[in-house]
């Protein structure tokens, strides 16, 4: 009888979790805020580092912000391929888009594409002879190159300003290597 009991109870959790998720999906996500979640994963960061002097934290909150914002603009590149992996299979910009509602659905909360990415995919769907679409893919990479270098000078301009164990959390956090 407590088997049963037990069984129907985690049926019971499965359906309530099953359906709750349905909801949040069902949500328009068109009210994301970049700013805000940033400020969200700097308070986080602040307390598993657990920075008590405003003065700190200023300092390091700048240099952790430069890391997030190089961060960001480096991963945009990087999820350009998603992107267009959508675009092919139907999903993207006028499937039943209500007067450009679902425009930014299709960045995954990255911004907009460099104009590199941009060149390349009009490159692509214009179907431009070889060399065209080589010198297209040379500048991305390029660019894509320059957004790294930024986030590993980012990075080690943080380190410099951490104790042992503030990096040991920052690189949990995936804010270091």
């Amino acid at each position: 009888m407590t088997k049963i009991k037990n069984l129907l109870l985690a049926a019971g959790c499965v359906t309530a979790l099953t359906l709750s998720s349905g909801n949040l999906a069902a949500q328009p996500r068109n009210n994301f805020d970049p700013a805000q979640m940033k400020e969200r994963v700097l308070a986080n960061i602040k307390d598993q580092m657990e920075v008590t002097d405003d003065a700190e934290w200023k300092v390091l909150s700048d240099a952790i912000g430069k890391v997030l914002d190089a961060r960001m603009e480096a991963a945009a590149g990087g999820f350009g391929g998603m992107r267009n992996m959508m675009r092919r299979r139907g999903t993207n910009d006028n499937n039943g888009d209500q007067g450009g509602q679902n425009q930014n659905r299709n960045r995954g909360g990255f911004g907009a594409p460099s104009a590199e990415s941009e060149d390349l995919q009009k490159a692509i769907d214009a179907k431009a002879p070889a060399e065209e679409i080589k010198a297209k893919l040379a500048k991305l990479r390029e660019a894509n190159a320059a957004k790294e270098a930024k986030l590993a000078a980012a990075q080690e301009d943080l380190k410099k300003l951490l104790t042992s164990r503030q990096e040991a959390v920052a690189v949990m956090d995936g804010l270091l290597k």
